[in-house]
């Protein structure tokens, strides 16, 4: 079993530093998704792993061993790239092949490598075609067959799923998750912009923005207790309130408004952050303490919810509630509520580096 570890890794590109000392940890057989907008380094890292950029500092270890100064085909890692990369003259079963060989693996084992891969991923029966004729899913499939056709310690996946449609993306996540239970003993470095995906696969998120690591924890800590803005506005959606912490240690106020909220560990005064979630604020009056009185901006139906954008003390908030046979319009004054326990305080100034 081989787990990655980043060692206060930098790179930098004419001048511009696109990683900035990245100290990470990713155990044997764990699924670790890095989670971030476009520039904010999650991709660099992972090419730092495969070996195809060089680090300005600190140092690349998989498996234990230090591969910083490896070429890639000496680290022991399978790749899958955004576009697959297949080769469009070869047949399926030639394109699972190439890593073997370039491995020089003996002739004769390589058929049944390839038949293995190919069965794992379901493609076992498209052996002899060609990637002209086979769906976007299924070159998906080939070249996660390819990859794992090397038997890798380390199996390092580049927005994989980004050019499919919904619906296969949402199949390939099920597969992904399905080939893990199968391989426990590989480690997956998954980089992502989609949360779903990285809520969905990943055993931990490592939260990446303007080239530096934000936050790290299993997709439930992160989702519920988020420790900076950043996270739990990019890990799920949230209303983020701007709040002064009362005394306590049990209730903020957010626009004159005292709301009853867990303050521990945040002194009495200080501006902080309340965040609660879409599918948590309750619309119409409650029975606790937390109300909060808005105007209805906007409303979108998305089938078995309806989403209802509130604006309250000149904050907009989100409500994600069960469809409304008669929802509010536009206009309308309504009531929001949530329960104390379903908020989660940010302490200000924690986090995401503004320099």
């Amino acid at each position: 079993m081989s787990g990655i570890r980043f060692d206060r890794v930098s790179v930098a590109y004419g001048g511009t530093t696109v990683l900035d000392t990245l100290d990470l940890t990713v155990e044997p057989g764990e699924v670790m998704a890095l989670l971030g907008p476009s520039g904010s380094g999650k991709t660099t890292a992972l090419r730092a792993v495969a070996g195809f950029v060089r680090a300005a500092s600190g140092r690349v270890f998989v498996g234990g061993q230090d591969v910083t100064g490896l070429p890639p085909h000496r680290r022991g890692i399978g790749m899958v790239v955004q576009q697959y990369a297949l080769f469009p003259h070869m047949r399926v079963e030639d394109n699972v092949a190439f890593g073997l060989k370039a491995q020089k693996v003996p002739r004769r084992e390589i058929p049944g490598r390839v038949a293995e891969a190919l069965e794992m991923t379901g493609m076992g029966e498209y052996a002899r075609r060609y990637p002209r004729e086979l769906s976007g899913g299924q070159q998906q499939r080939v070249a996660i067959a390819r990859a794992l056709a090397v038997r890798p310690g380390v199996l390092l996946l580049d927005e994989p799923l980004s050019a499919l449609d919904a619906r296969l993306r949402s199949g390939m996540l099920a597969e992904l998750a399905r080939l893990h239970r199968e391989l426990p003993d590989v480690t997956i470095l998954y980089v992502t912009h989609d949360q779903v995906e990285a809520l969905t696969l990943a055993d931990r998120i490592a939260v990446m923005d303007r080239a530096r690591l934000q936050d790290v924890g299993t997709p439930r800590d992160l989702y519920r207790s988020p420790r900076t803005e950043f996270t739990a506005s990019f890990v799920g959606n949230a209303n983020l309130l701007p709040v002064t912490v009362g005394a306590g240690a049990t209730s903020v106020a957010f626009g004159g408004v005292k709301l009853e909220v867990d303050t521990q560990g945040v002194a009495e005064g200080a501006a902080a952050t309340l965040c609660i979630r879409p599918h948590l604020l309750g619309l119409g009056p409650g029975t606790g303490p937390n109300q909060l009185t808005g105007t209805v901006g906007e409303i979108q139906w998305r089938g078995a919810t309806h989403r209802v954008y509130v604006d309250v003390n000149g904050h907009r908030m989100m409500a994600d509630v069960r469809e409304l046979r008669r929802p509010p319009v536009p206009g309308d004054d309504v009531e929001v509520h949530f329960a104390s326990e379903d908020a989660v305080l940010l302490a200000a100034g924690v986090g995401r580096d503004d320099d």
